[in-house]
């Protein structure tokens, strides 16, 4: 063999040896970026994706390489998920890279977010194994810090449901009457006067009349005939009948000394075929299909008449059965029941609160802003009233804005019991078990809970929890909360979240803060540095929080 050619087959083979058997070069920081820089919660989540960029010559054939990213933060780590990177050479379910061309590697990262990993830096730890000889790499720095503005959604502020009162300050009653006229007759019988109808409505009349908290609002007259005969006569005849119990109803009235009622109203009807109707299809006349059949066949009175009682085996029936019961006036008076005033329900809780009603004592809760004093109300409800779901539900949510949860969540159980179908406190419990991080049942008692508004809200910082933004602005609708404003935040859009922000009935510290961010976000230095003076003044954690948070990193925060 030619001594060139020796040493060229020599050369190569070297070479292809060399790209094996050489150890593996340290990873650089530059091979690689992550997305998102930096690091940037979604819900409670941080998940990152490192992409590597391998140069050429670099990754050795024969070279397995064990690719872990690792969260290190002030008092604790957090390793990923492991990813293997191969030569070509490596027998194995890795990602390969070339040694002549180099290659993109992907390495996911995701992990639950802790408070303490704001301030925290993303590093990737190598093990090598090559031919069974293992040994390490150096660390790199892949990332640095995480935003972690999705966190601020809180449970904590979401409103609880309030099981309402059915408290009525002024409930109408109404009680009534029927005067029977004979056929074609028009005069108000002695009968019919003494009739036990008639008396239980006299009797309703002087009882409000004397009540100190009932009111007579009106009385009404409405007289009808019976439709056989010609309208023209009918007519009249309903009139007449109007006339006469009106007149009766007025010398009644004047008798019984009954100055205030209200109004005396009537009318009349000529033919009360409605009534007819309605008599008809109740009925058990035989033929009484056919009869119903000629109503709708006929909207002519006087046709209808004249074909019903061409119906002659029918036509008896109706005479004896139907036609009497529509010859009459009916009297009908409309009673306020007037309840106990504000002050006089205040007054008797206390002094002696056995004295309320259940919807009583549950809307004096409501005349108060004060929570403390809502809860005083409730548990005493609870005492008064030990099965009541509504005052066991309240109690909680009292305890639940005073941030005493396992107290609310006591309270809640107790409604579940006596109520298990309630959705007020479906909605509640919910709310606890979402505050706890109970994701899974939490959606499933908000669901159970659909229709009761405060669910919303519930909803939609639940969504937020699971990163879902779209979701959580559609549950939050119109809602004017910090909650409202994050999701927006979040979806990018500031002009929407400032207007919600702008809105909160009661801003707070987070209102301000998230203001802040906003114009962060909007690179406005003096909407930055304002709102962070706002919210420091409310709570002066937020300083703290404000100069760790990377939402702010490019503002000169000394100042505050």
């Amino acid at each position: 063999m030619n001594n060139k050619v020796l040493y060229l087959a020599l050369g190569v083979a070297l070479l292809g040896t060399t790209s094996c058997s050489k150890k593996l070069g340290e990873f650089q920081s530059n091979y690689f970026n992550t997305t998102p820089t930096p690091l940037e919660t979604v819900g409670n989540n941080v998940p990152a994706t490192i992409t590597g960029n391998i140069p050429a010559k670099f990754m050795v054939k024969n070279a397995k390489v064990t690719a872990t990213p690792v969260l290190e933060f002030a008092g604790g780590s957090v390793q990923g998920t492991p990813v293997t990177i191969q030569g070509e050479n490596v027998r194995a379910n890795g990602q390969v890279v070339s040694y002549d061309n180099g290659g993109t590697v992907q390495i996911p990262f995701n992990t639950e977010y802790k408070p303490e990993m704001a301030e925290s830096n993303l590093y990737l730890d190598f093990q090598v194994d090559q031919k069974g000889k293992l040994y390490a790499l150096p660390r790199v720095k892949v990332g640095e810090g995480i935003i972690a503005t999705s966190t601020l959604a809180s449970a904590a502020t979401v409103q609880p449901a309030i099981a309402k009162d059915n408290f009525q300050r002024i409930i109408n009653e109404k009680y009534s009457a029927d005067i029977r006229f004979l056929i074609n007759q028009a005069n108000i019988r002695a009968n019919q006067i003494s009739a036990q109808g008639y008396v239980d409505l006299n009797q309703q009349l002087l009882a409000a009349n004397e009540a100190p908290n009932k009111e007579i609002a009106g009385v009404n007259i409405a007289s009808y005939a019976s439709p056989d005969g010609s309208l023209e006569f009918n007519t009249e005849l309903a009139e007449k009948r109007e006339k006469n119990t009106t007149k009766f109803m007025e010398g009644q009235l004047k008798k019984d000394k009954i100055t205030e009622f209200g109004e005396l109203t009537s009318s009349f009807t000529p033919e009360d075929w409605e009534g007819f109707q309605e008599l008809v299809s109740k009925s058990n006349i035989q033929d009484k299909d056919l009869i119903l059949g000629v109503l709708s066949m006929y909207k002519d009175p006087e046709q209808r008449e004249k074909e019903i009682r061409n119906l002659s085996g029918v036509f008896n029936e109706l005479a004896d059965q139907i036609l009497p019961q529509l010859r009459y006036s009916k009297i009908q008076a409309s009673i306020n029941v007037i309840g106990k005033s504000d002050e006089e329900m205040i007054n008797l809780f206390n002094t002696d609160p056995s004295k309320l009603t259940e919807d009583e004592i549950l809307y004096v809760a409501t005349l108060t802003n004060d929570n403390a004093r809502k809860m005083e109300v409730y548990q005493k409800a609870t005492q008064i009233y030990p099965n009541s779901y509504r005052a066991f539900n309240n109690l909680g949510m009292t305890k639940y804005e005073a941030g005493d949860y396992a107290a609310a969540a006591s309270d809640f159980a107790k409604a579940k019991k006596l109520a298990p179908n309630s959705k007020e406190v479906d909605m509640n419990l919910g709310l606890v078990q979402l505050l706890d991080g109970n994701y899974s049942k939490a959606n499933e008692l908000l669901g159970a809970a659909a229709g009761v508004p405060e669910t919303a809200d519930a909803l939609g910082v639940y969504y937020l929890t699971q990163g879902e933004v779209a979701k959580a602005n559609t549950a939050f609708g119109n809602a004017k909360t910090n909650n409202a404003a994050l999701a927006k935040i979040l979806a990018k859009d500031y002009s929407a979240a400032q207007s919600v922000l702008n809105a909160v009935p009661n801003p707070d510290a987070t209102t301000y803060y998230l203001a802040a961010i906003i114009g962060a976000r909007t690179n406005n230095e003096s909407a930055v540095l304002s709102n962070l003076r706002k919210a420091i003044s409310l709570d002066s954690n937020m300083l703290k929080q404000a100069k760790e948070d990377l939402e702010f990193a490019q503002f000169n925060l000394n100042s505050l």
